[in-house]
């Protein structure tokens, strides 16, 4: 039977999630190895086939993004992840990153302070106006000089400038950015719209990502491919998904068409992607979206197009490469690689506890520091001014679970050896199994080095 989602968006299905976790492993040292392909499980009923997001049910076009008020555990359960992690933590100690923490989402929830989930729209809109003044200040002083001198760093500041705006309306979609859903869905489309993003379209999308994160087939952002699908894939797309910088230009295509193995549209309000109370959310932003399009499609005309590829056009596709590189890395690239989970071994709590957070040195302040991203991932309705010490206080609770990322340098330019070498070695993962890691295809970028 089909779990259900009841969120301010209506009654609708989630096919094949379970929020259950392993409860049987019966063996120590012998057994430590097992944990990473074929654990022996069994189902920890939770007593109910709804899960209640914590926002109201709506049918209003303002809507924040549905999220878990809590995940509940049994106390069983909770007993066996103790000793599981007792395990891990002999032989030298040994560390599972796919084995159940001995800790709960509510532990976590619970270090962290309570002023962090204050949201104060006022604080939230001096971000805006911020920001918005960054960018007409930028084009402004772009336009004054109109050399080449000047022209490649006012294309690099003013995508940065366009992601950051995107951070504020993803905050909209999630309503960390005030309690107010009409002040969220206002700003959200205001912010979204202006840089091509169809808001309720995205907002839903992501409300899937968050609440499936880290689950192999239902997660909706970047998520590995299963090797049937994989190997499906004709060559030429093969080769695209993993050759830079064309994976970084994705962003767009995925609006459009979504991930290889899943249909529908960000735009069409009968995409698989939304249920039918979704529909007139999902026609309101595509007429933002189609609105600004337009206003690009005059101003070329009263400017001339190549002024306005200057402007708007390469900014843009900055701030693609932004939103790409960002989302990806957020999920890949670590030194050691990380779980991915299906079936009884997912869990709301494991599969965001396989997110990374990183670092971005000077732009962290610049794009709202969205580079902390496991707190947001498990609570995000935390406000992002509040993620860093929302993050330090849940860090002791998180032990080994939580990275830390590497420092970096004024500009993050390290992780883009980070992304050529996940490119290099994450394609797909099994078929089979519920605990799974990435595994390399030696015929698309040779064998894999083994030291």
């Amino acid at each position: 039977m089909a779990s259900w989602v009841l969120s301010e968006c209506g009654l609708r299905p989630l096919p094949r999630i379970y929020p259950q976790s392993r409860t049987g492993l019966t063996s120590k040292s012998t057994n430590l190895l097992k944990l990473r392909q074929s654990p022996d499980s069994k189902s920890c009923n939770l007593g109910s086939p709804f899960k209640v997001s914590s926002c109201s049910r709506q049918r209003n076009w303002a809507l924040n993004v549905a999220v878990p008020v809590s995940v509940p555990v049994c106390e069983e359960e909770d007993k066996e992840r103790e000793s599981v992690n007792g395990a891990n933590e002999q032989e030298g100690g040994f560390f599972d990153p796919g084995a159940p923490p001995p800790f709960k989402l509510s532990d976590i929830r619970a270090a962290i302070p309570k002023h962090c989930w204050v949201k104060n729209p006022w604080i939230s809109m001096s971000y805006v106006v911020r920001d918005v003044a960054v960018v007409f200040g930028l084009a402004a002083i772009a336009a004054s000089f109109n050399n080449w001198v000047v022209w490649p760093l006012y294309w690099f500041a003013q995508g940065t400038m366009f992601w950051a705006l995107f951070v504020l309306g993803h905050d909209c979609g999630h309503g960390s950015f005030s309690n107010n859903p009409k002040l969220n869905s206002v700003v959200g489309h205001l912010l979204h719209s202006s840089i091509l993003v169809p808001y309720h379209g995205w907002r839903i999308s992501h409300r899937t990502h968050h609440q499936n994160h880290g689950h192999v087939e239902n997660d909706e952002s970047w998520h590995p491919l299963p090797e049937k699908i994989y190997r499906s894939l004709d060559n030429v797309t093969r080769k695209l998904r993993f050759t830079l910088p064309f994976p970084m230009l994705a962003y767009p295509v995925y609006l459009w068409s979504r991930s290889p193995g899943k249909k529908g549209s960000h735009f069409h309000p009968d995409s698989d992607l939304f249920v039918p109370n979704e529909r007139k959310d999902v026609i309101t932003s595509t007429a933002c979206w189609t609105a600004m399009a337009a206003l690009l499609v005059c101003l070329s005309f009263v400017m001339g197009p190549f002024q306005v590829l200057k402007l708007y056009g390469i900014p843009y596709w900055i701030f693609v490469m932004w939103l790409d590189l960002v989302t990806y890395l957020h999920h890949h690239g670590h030194d050691e690689k990380l779980p991915w989970y299906r079936g009884k071994e997912w869990s709301y709590l494991r599969g965001g506890l396989t997110t990374l957070d990183r670092d971005y040195g000077w732009i962290n302040n610049i794009h709202h520091d969205i580079g902390t991203h496991v707190i947001h991932h498990l609570f995000p309705q935390i406000p992002h001014y509040h993620l860093v010490e929302a993050t330090e206080a849940a860090k002791p609770v998180l032990g080994k679970y939580y990275r830390e990322p590497r420092k970096s340098e004024p500009l993050p330019f390290y992780l883009l050896g980070t992304l050529v070498r996940s490119m290099k070695q994450d394609h797909y993962v099994s078929n089979t199994g519920d605990v799974l890691y990435y595994q390399t295809d030696p015929e698309l970028c040779g064998p894999e080095k083994t030291e």
